[in-house]
């Protein structure tokens, strides 16, 4: 991993010439992103983020924490929050962010401790890669919560992203489910190895969870096929 997202992150933190982030995927165009947008604060966030952080209870992990801005917000909010990435110039960043707690680690490598809310945000279902390897991530995370803890998750259904036919049915593969895609990042004129990244209908997280002994409850639904989930024992 070249840690192309990372170093975008760190750039910005540093005013180190910061540019966009272009991100494509096998099923979209390349679409470009400013760097800012993963600092932003509160007001900033969509109401989804908001709602997720508002409902933030206890010892709290922040999986995929980016540039920190979720798990900063819940810090001076007072709660004792460890945010993991598995990138090492996004965690430097959260550092020189003031985040007391951040961490390169990968979630399935976490051990050892339990928490009263575990926040995946952003897209939270992607660190699952595919549909294949989502009940394992699930046990995971049922492994590090606390009696009465809770998982908030976000995800989008992107059934929207395939080509319709008259009937109003989509084109979607038929050997994979429409969810799974292949994410390439370029920075810099640099480009990421693509990597998997998962997208998760509600039905489909919902069953999911269900599998794997957990409770799925929607939350919240977004403007753009988006939603919020709430994962307990």
């Amino acid at each position: 991993m070249n840690d192309l997202f990372g170093k975008a992150i760190l750039d910005f933190q540093t005013n180190n010439s910061p540019e966009n982030i272009i991100t494509e995927t096998n099923i979209s165009e390349p679409d470009e992103m400013e760097v800012s947008y993963l600092f932003r604060d509160f007001k900033s966030m969509p109401k989804i983020e908001q709602k997720a952080l508002q409902l933030c209870k206890g010892k709290i992990l922040d999986i995929g924490c980016g540039a920190g801005s979720h798990s900063l917000y819940l810090q001076e909010k007072g709660f004792d929050v460890t945010a993991i990435d598995i990138s090492k110039n996004a965690i430097k960043t959260c550092q020189l962010r003031g985040l007391k707690n951040a961490q390169v680690k990968n979630i399935l490598d976490l051990e050892n401790d339990k928490f009263d809310t575990i926040l995946l945000l952003m897209n939270g279902t992607g660190i699952f890669g595919t549909l294949k390897e989502t009940s394992k991530h699930l046990q995971k995370l049922k492994s590090l919560l606390k009696p009465n803890g809770q998982i908030l998750i976000d995800s989008s259904d992107i059934i929207y992203m395939y080509d319709q036919e008259e009937d109003g049915s989509y084109f979607v593969p038929a050997n994979t489910y429409y969810g799974e895609l292949i994410f390439t990042i370029h920075y810099k004129n640099q480009t990421e190895e693509p990597f998997p990244w998962l997208y998760l209908d509600y039905n489909t997280l919902q069953n999911a969870s269900n599998a794997n002994g957990l409770n799925c409850e929607l939350i919240m639904e977004g403007e753009h096929f988006d939603y919020l989930a709430k994962l307990s024992h």
